[in-house]
């Protein structure tokens, strides 16, 4: 074979060496495309076969991060504008993801934090152990055996709101594919928390205006009768503001009273039986009674009540577990008519939506207050009007005969009067005598049946003839 001929055959050779090795790249970029793909679609499948539930998709999601990029641990950490709290952790080292939700962790205007928070689209660090010294790089490299790291923002309207980062235990860095890869599933991941914040808020709202039609149905259901509509109106309340135990309190206008209590703490209601709370103007009813609207207390352990050992105070945090409790009253023409009490056992205050709920069942239950009250004054005047219409009905039908319309008219004022015994006295000018009774112990009415008195000035009897 000539010279030419040997130039030749290796230019060839080394041409179809290049379109292998092109073949081999492309069909690696082809499977790499495909299985961002893939990973793409089986995220997006997890967020609509989980609605609301967020686990399954970081889990799902952070588990082809890894893959895809070649990463040891991963991390997606949401933000509420001070701290991240762990969403979904796989493989991140203890000591590392304990240090990472430290409320004293160091602030560096440079971490990945402050640099997401500035704008920056995303924080890649190809090998930490370059970076200066400091405790989050030390952290990282040391606590969590890291040296490789990309984080992206989850941002919704422009905020922080978490954090999506892989990390390698090698200082490689990431590649632009990686990037925005993991750029994707974090948009895909705001996806994923604003459909569970509307099914969230949905759901809430529809078990608030069914317990809200609920409780309207027990006052329907219970004309003039509050104990069962405070009772289902105070479990309904403690289930959705997720209060672990509730007391409703009515006000008369000098003494509160407990007019339902759910889930007290057998202690506490022992302390309350034996020492009626008496509620000063520093306690929660106290200050509802000056004039506030909304008492809330995120700890009660954390007061100056507490401090001070009131009685009432100590026994709800020492003997009923109580930290975080909110108070709302019930208002009838801005008079307090009682408060409706939530209390929690772990320092978490109340949301607003939580606290507006409450405030709603504080308006029901005036409404049923009021029909309770109307509903008696109305059975009340029905039972007058048909009792004296009995007692004319006797008085027709006993022309000229006394006794029966005498019996007839104590009788029922005994009953309307919820009164045990009774006796109706005649005065003829000089003496008065008993000409009916009602209830009293037979001696004593053997005693009345012949008694015939000269009543005095101070007795009443005499009192009524002056």
């Amino acid at each position: 074979m000539s010279p030419t001929s040997d130039s030749t055959f290796a230019e060839l050779q080394q041409t179809i060496d290049d379109l292998r090795q092109q073949l081999a790249e492309r069909t690696a970029e082809r499977d790499q495309a495909l299985a961002r793909e893939a990973a793409t679609g089986e995220v997006l499948g997890v967020i609509n076969s989980s609605p609301g539930d967020l686990a399954p998709v970081f889990d799902a999601m952070l588990e082809n991060a890894m893959r895809l990029c070649e990463a040891d641990f991963a991390g997606l950490w949401t933000y509420d504008g001070e701290h991240v709290h762990p969403a979904a952790l796989h493989r991140v080292p203890p000591a590392y993801a304990e240090f990472m939700t430290r409320r004293d962790q160091p602030v560096s205007p440079n971490n990945t934090r402050a640099r997401l928070i500035r704008g920056e689209p995303f924080v890649h660090i190809p090998d930490a152990a370059a970076l200066p010294d400091n405790p989050l790089r030390r952290a990282f490299v040391e606590l969590g055996g890291g040296r490789a790291q990309l984080a992206v923002p989850l941002r919704k309207d422009g905020a922080l709101i978490g954090i999506l980062t892989v990390y390698r235990k090698e200082p490689r860095p990431f590649s632009d594919k990686q990037i925005a890869l993991l750029q994707n599933f974090a948009a895909q991941a705001v996806v994923a928390m604003e459909n569970a914040r509307l099914i969230t808020e949905t759901r809430e709202a529809l078990e608030q205006q069914t317990a809200t039609a609920e409780v309207l149905g027990v006052i329907n259901s219970s004309p003039g009768e509050l104990a069962p509509v405070f009772d289902a109106m105070l479990e309904k309340a403690m289930r959705l503001c997720e209060a672990a135990f509730g007391i409703l309190l009515s006000y008369d206008g000098e003494h509160f009273r407990h007019a339902a209590l759910r889930s007290v703490p057998a202690s506490y209601g022992e302390f309350m039986r034996q020492n009626p709370p008496d509620y000063g103007p520093e306690s929660g009813p106290g200050r509802i009674l000056a004039g506030e609207r909304l008492v809330h207390v995120p700890d009660m352990r954390d007061t100056d009540l507490y401090r001070r050992a009131d009685p009432n105070r100590r026994a709800l945090v020492d003997f009923a577990g109580a930290r975080t409790v909110v108070l709302v009253p019930l208002l009838k023409d801005d008079a307090v008519r009682g408060v409706i009490t939530a209390f929690r056992q772990e320092v978490r205050p109340f949301t607003d939506k939580q606290i507006a709920l409450l405030q709603n069942f504080a308006a029901q239950a005036v409404i049923a207050m009021e029909n309770a009250r109307l509903f008696t004054e109305t059975r009340e005047a029905l039972e007058q009007q048909t009792a004296t219409a009995e007692v004319l009905g006797v008085i027709n039908a006993s022309p000229g005969d006394l006794t029966p319309v005498f019996n007839a008219m104590l009788e029922k004022a005994l009953r309307l009067c919820e009164a045990a015994c009774g006796e109706l006295w005649t005065y003829d000018g000089e003496c008065a005598r008993v000409s009916a009774s009602r209830g009293a112990p037979s001696a004593f009415a053997d005693f009345l049946a012949k008694a015939e008195l000269r009543p005095g000035p101070e007795t009443a009897p005499g009192r009524g003839r002056s």
